[in-house]
């Protein structure tokens, strides 16, 4: 059956209290029974004493002294009100009968002589009984210190006793407890408290193990999934065709693929703990990876051949604390190569085709010339629409020549002067189509008047037409795009705002590079249409940018001066 502490300290308590009690009832029953006995000795016996001395001492004033015989009636009358010892009556009786006679008489010598002899019997009565008395008080009193010292010395070795255990019931499951809460505190989850206790302490101490447990199994558990989480985690980044340099926060090295071994001409295992800076000393590539001016794209010798790779630097923050960075060599060399062929392929196919496009437009005039032949009326109408489809066939070709100027760096612009409505209004047209397939509707606010701006129209156009037609592509259906045209401190400027999903902040500053698409998002087109748009534009002396949040939608704007007359 479990005791608890409460219980424990009850019982010891209580018992102290009980031998207090049995001291101090014993101490008063020895002091009382000897204040009895010392009583009785002074009032019984030697009180008697002190009447009988009065009486001798009157008798020696007898007979001159008449008031002798009032001292006399006076302690006589005392004594016998305080007989107390056996025969001690006889002798007072024997004592009024001489005094009586006494008085009748006082000149005769036998009652002074039987009086002083009762007198002296009396005395030696209450003398023993002293005596007698005497040795029972001092019996008393012996009796009374040898309890009194069992009982002190009993209570003496139980309080003893119970300043070593009591205090060690709470103690010792106390210190234990602490020192396994201190264990388990350095992460000591193995630690456990050896104590048997069938008290609350017990309890305690059994509820600490079954933690202690819980925490050692968590602990190996959690310990075995990071390990093979940490393995993953390595295996994926060793296979990925990317480099990737893993740095902590005072920028020591923490990991490095394969590829990034290669590109670098280091060793992982060589690497890792190494402060990078002390790496870039001596490692060109490394140096210029460090470099925050460093262009993103860089052209590096790999696999035999000139490669590009971008460069990307991960900043891992948290709680406003940065833990570390990730520098991210993406290979975009395919992305090179593809846009070297279709930018050979446009150019080619652009030149080859202006040709016999100029011909059929040329063939369409002369077949609408009367002096060919006269033609119906369905005839002219199918050779307007060979002619319109030849005219857009120019134009097409003509912006394809465009795009392939803007990627070998040899931009050809035909700036005039061009009112900015003409240019949405080009732009419109050639997104109807794709609005109407997902029941868009694109809300058009342009502020007029406006100042003309000297530029090259179609480029312009081209570029509204690009952020339209991102637009359309990253907006739910049936949603609402706003275009708006307005001239603030003598800039045109364009703005598409769409209601779709929006690109995180981490995004936005590359959004206009070469090759770029937000991840997550789909992975249509090369990533080339933004950054060909931002050359056009800057080309124009103009410039471009966005502003977006997340889950809300986004705000592609681009801006060109307004052409200001001279007078």
């Amino acid at each position: 059956m479990k005791t608890s502490i409460k219980t424990k300290l009850y019982y010891s308590l209580g018992f102290l209290f009980l031998v207090i009690l049995v001291f101090g009832v014993l101490g008063i029953f020895y002091i009382n029974r000897i204040s009895n006995d010392t009583d009785k000795i002074i009032k019984n016996n030697y009180e008697t004493l002190v009447y009988n001395n009065n009486i001798l001492h009157a008798l020696d004033l007898l007979p001159q002294n008449k008031q002798a015989i009032d001292i006399i009636e006076k302690n006589l009358q005392k004594q016998e009100h305080n007989i107390t010892e056996p025969g001690e009556g006889d002798a007072t009786t024997e004592v009024r009968k001489s005094f009586e006679q006494l008085k009748l008489n006082p000149l005769a010598d036998t009652n002074y002589k039987d009086i002083r002899e009762n007198i002296q019997k009396i005395n030696e009565l209450n003398q023993a009984a002293i005596l007698r008395k005497n040795a029972v008080a001092k019996q008393t009193a012996e009796d009374a210190s040898f309890w009194l010292m069992i009982i002190f010395t009993f209570l003496t070795l139980i309080a003893f006793t119970a300043v070593f255990n009591i205090p060690a019931i709470i103690a010792k499951p106390i210190a234990a407890i602490s020192d396994g809460i201190k264990e388990i505190s350095r992460k000591n989850y193995g630690a456990r408290i050896h104590l048997k206790q069938d008290d609350e302490f017990g309890e305690l101490i059994d509820t600490f193990n079954m933690m202690a447990i819980k925490l050692d199994e968590y602990e190996h558990s959690n310990l075995a999934k990071l390990q093979m989480e940490k393995m993953r985690i390595e295996a994926i980044i060793n296979q990925m065709k990317d480099g990737i340099i893993g740095l902590d926060a005072k920028r020591n090295i923490l990991f490095m693929n394969a590829v990034a071994e290669k590109l670098l001409g280091l060793k992982e295992a060589e690497s890792i703990g190494k402060y990078v800076v002390d790496i870039a000393l001596h490692n060109d590539l490394m140096r210029t990876l460090l470099n925050q001016q460093t262009a993103t794209e860089l052209k590096i010798y790999a696999d035999n051949k000139e490669s590009y790779f971008s460069k990307e630097v991960v900043s891992i923050e948290k709680d406003n604390s940065v833990l570390g960075e990730v520098i991210v060599l993406k290979n975009v060399t395919l992305f090179h190569e593809l846009n070297v062929a279709k930018t050979n392929f446009i150019a080619t196919v652009s030149h080859e085709l202006k040709t016999p496009i100029a011909s059929i437009k040329m063939s369409s005039q002369l077949l609408n010339d009367d002096r060919v032949g006269k033609l119906n009326e369905d005839q002219k109408d199918l050779l307007k629409s060979i002619n319109d489809d030849a005219e857009r066939l120019l134009k097409i070709t003509g912006e394809l020549l465009n795009i392939s100027q803007v990627e070998t760096g040899n931009i050809q612009l035909k700036l005039q002067l061009t009112n900015p409505s003409s240019i949405t209004e080009q732009a419109l047209a050639a997104v109807h189509f794709q609005a109407q397939q997902k029941a868009i509707h694109i809300q058009t606010n342009i502020h007029e008047p406006l100042n003309d701006i000297n530029v090259d129209a179609e480029k312009t156009s081209w570029v509204l037409v690009n952020l339209l037609t991102n637009a359309i592509k990253f907006s739910p259906e049936q949603s609402v795009i706003n275009l708006e045209v307005k001239e603030v401190n003598e800039l045109i400027i364009f703005s598409v705002t769409d209601k779709g999903k929006g690109i995180e902040e981490k995004y936005l500053h590359k959004i206009f590079d070469r090759y770029f698409k937000v991840p997550g998002q789909a992975q249509t087109g090369t990533g080339l249409g933004l950054a060909i748009s931002k050359d056009f534009i800057e080309a124009q002396g103009g410039s471009i940018g966005v502003k977006s949040s997340f889950g809300e939608g986004s705000t592609f704007a681009f801006q060109i001066p307004a052409f200001r007359k001279t007078s």
